[in-house]
């Protein structure tokens, strides 16, 4: 295998520190690139609004002022009964004495239609359908023709009205139309780079294009152009008085605009009142034109960064890297002479100092882990020499019922019974053997999965009382077959505890059929508690025999898997001793625990099994539960030798089994 190539510690440190401190410098440029881009195009979009703002009210105050100059002028003498000549000679005089916005003024006859006097000779203003309204000026937008129906298209840049007011002869007759054409909006189409006047646009709220950069667009409506989802957005929310920032593109240039908006009161008097929106744009990089300055200070500043990061960590580097090396050294020479020199220990950095101090515990902690190591190997070696004599015993307990199944079947396949009552004991015989096989098998798979911690269980909310009666039902024939007194608990109101039933129902089976078995003569009691352990409510399950017992000193072995208690009086009941390891397991997985007590051989064995109480008010209302433990009854005709429900035998869950009459009645005690 190649050698793993080796650098030093100095220059992997420098390597490392530029590594770490460039991309750094480089995420803060670009962090701080985004903000002032981000900052940059925030006060463009302020300035675009406050621009669209002002040029708002300046074109409401023009037209105000305009609507009050045509009025006044419509009230003049001359006007109202003047000759044509003289009417002319008024209307010059009054053209060149008006703003500027005012291209032309024309006076007509509503009747015929004709054109009294006009200063508009190139475009003269027709419409003779006039409506005045009640505030007595008409006002409407005058769109450049189309191209293709003049010939010509209107390149002007200007936002054109034409505002019309009645004019009454001496009778009070309406008689004349004084009509006003104004050009607003008069504006540069360039703007100088950096200022953020911007362009300006004005959108009807219909979508008709009113004013634009691009001629050509004046009079279109916003659907016919590529940006045309953007300028609807901007005329919806300038309208309902909203901000947001957004950009959209124009068709024939496709660069990028960044626009502020308002939206003011048109003055048409035509049709529905519409709003006008107007906007001010400006492209992109002029919103942007001092990015490009701030882009050169922060190069500038990365690029003396990076400097000033390289020759602090050739610095940095240097200094952290003699202490490694001089410990390094000390290293090295540390197994070449018994009395080596002192650990170099006089470091200005307080972690290499507690490196040195930490060298010199090295060996007295070497030395101790090497006797633990000893330890350890001796009590692996135990653990092997206990988990072979299991096997040993495992497989005495396996061969001897294969035995006996196999001869009893034989027999009976073989012919060699004398009746059908006998072929039935022998196979009575068998099956009971290979339940006790099943069962053997059982804990052994168990216990195999414990070790994998592949072991699980399904909790779930259930009345622990439930699935003692079972229990108790279930080993009921074999307390009778002894002749034990039995010992139960008034169980009436249920008890709910997290658990997986099956997996209890397992566990108590196991304690009270090993307490069953290894008691001869007398009682089991079974109890039910419920007590306060550190503020939290518990259930205990106490089986209490007064079989056997077992040695202090042997009685936690007891948990371990393939450990069995060594007394000549308990190896006679069989087994393979993984019973209580398996329960505890089972136990700790429902969140509980379980423990042993014998007072010693001959004095009897108490277990329990805690489980966390669940509060019944908290669930929804159970149905109604059984009111005492049923003690069901056979008919008096029942044979005596009917054979009662074997342990392995299937069971199911929600009905109770019945207890058959061979437990006399006297030996079951309830409390």
């Amino acid at each position: 295998m190649a050698k793993p190539r080796q650098s030093s510690f100095r220059r992997i440190l420098v390597s490392r520190i530029l590594l770490l401190s460039v991309p750094v410098l480089l995420i803060g440029e670009i962090v701080a690139f985004k903000k002032a881009r981000s900052s940059l195009l925030e006060t463009a979009r302020q300035n675009l609004t406050e621009n669209a703002i002002i040029k708002g009210e300046n074109i409401v105050d023009a037209i105000a002022a305009l609507k009050t100059n045509l009025l006044n002028a419509s009230q003049t003498k001359i006007i109202k009964s003047g000759s044509p000549e003289e009417v002319q000679q008024f209307l010059s005089q009054l053209a060149q004495q008006m703003p500027k916005q005012i291209e032309c003024v024309q006076l007509t006859n509503l009747d015929t239609g004709n054109i009294i006097a006009t200063t508009c000779e190139d475009q003269p203003i027709n419409d003779p359908q006039l409506r005045f309204p009640k505030g007595g000026v008409e006002a409407e937008t005058i769109l450049p023709p189309t191209t293709g129906i003049t010939g010509k298209s209107d390149t002007r840049n200007e936002l054109q009205l034409r505002l019309s007011a009645p004019v009454y002869d001496r009778w009070g007759e309406l008689r004349y139309a004084l009509s006003f054409q104004v050009a607003l909006l008069h504006e540069r189409t360039k703007h100088k780079l950096g200022v953020l006047t911007g362009s300006t646009l004005v959108i009807a709220e219909d979508g008709t294009i009113l004013a634009h950069p691009l001629a050509s667009r004046i009079g279109t409506n916003i659907e016919q152009h590529a940006d045309a989802s953007q300028l609807k957005k901007i005329v919806k929310t300038a309208i309902s008085g909203q901000q947001y920032f957004l950009h959209f593109f124009f068709e024939k240039e496709g660069e990028k605009l960044l626009a502020g908006y308002t939206a003011i009161d048109g003055p048409m008097t035509k049709g529905k009142q519409q709003k006008w929106v107007i906007l001010a744009v400006t492209s992109l990089d002029n919103a942007l034109y001092g990015l490009r300055d701030i882009k050169l200070i922060l190069i500038v500043l990365t690029v003396g960064l990076i400097g000033a990061s390289l020759l602090a960590s050739l610095y940095v580097a240097r200094y952290l890297a003699r202490p490694v090396e001089e410990l390094r050294d000390y290293a090295l020479n540390l197994h070449l002479s018994q009395s080596a020199a002192p650990v170099p220990h006089n470091f200005q950095i307080r972690e290499f100092n507690q490196l040195a101090q930490a060298l010199d515990q090295m060996v007295d902690r070497l030395k101790a882990w090497a006797e633990e190591l000893e330890i350890a190997w001796k009590e692996a070696k135990g653990a092997n020499q206990v988990k072979s004599q299991f096997l040993a015993t495992t497989s005495h307990e396996l061969r001897n019922p294969l035995h006996i199944i196999i001869n009893c079947v034989r027999l009976v396949r073989d012919g060699m019974c004398d009746d059908r009552e006998e072929e039935m004991e022998f196979l009575k015989r068998a099956d009971e053997t290979a339940i006790h096989l099943l069962s053997i098998i059982n804990d052994l798979l168990d216990i195999s999965k414990i070790e994998a911690g592949k072991l699980s269980v399904s909790l779930e909310i259930i009345d622990i009382q439930k699935v003692l009666k079972d229990v108790i039902n279930l080993q009921s024939v074999n307390v009778q077959q002894k002749g034990l007194q039995l010992n139960i608990p008034q169980m009436n109101e249920p008890i709910m505890v997290n658990a997986d039933a099956a997996k209890l129902k397992q566990v108590l089976i196991n304690i009270i059929g090993n307490a069953i078995k290894f008691t001869e003569e007398g009682s089991i009691t079974i109890t039910i508690e419920i007590q306060q352990i550190d503020g939290k409510s518990q259930v205990i399950v106490k089986v209490k025999d007064t079989g056997v017992g077992i040695d202090p000193a042997q009685q936690q072995k007891l948990f371990r898997p393939f450990v069995m208690v060594e007394e000549p009086n308990t190896r006679k009941f069989g087994g393979t001793g993984l019973g209580l390891a398996i329960s505890r397991n089972l136990i700790e997985l429902m969140n509980g625990s379980i423990t042993l007590e014998s007072a010693g051989v001959n004095e009897g064995t108490t277990i329990a099994i805690t489980l966390p109480l669940i509060d019944v008010s908290m669930l929804p209302t159970l149905e109604d539960q059984e009111s005492s433990l049923n003690l069901g009854v056979t008919s008096p005709s029942v044979d005596e030798g009917t054979r009662g429900i074997e342990e392995g035998d299937e069971v199911e869950e929600n009905v109770p089994t019945p207890i058959l009459t061979r437990i006399p009645v006297s030996k079951l005690h309830i409390y």
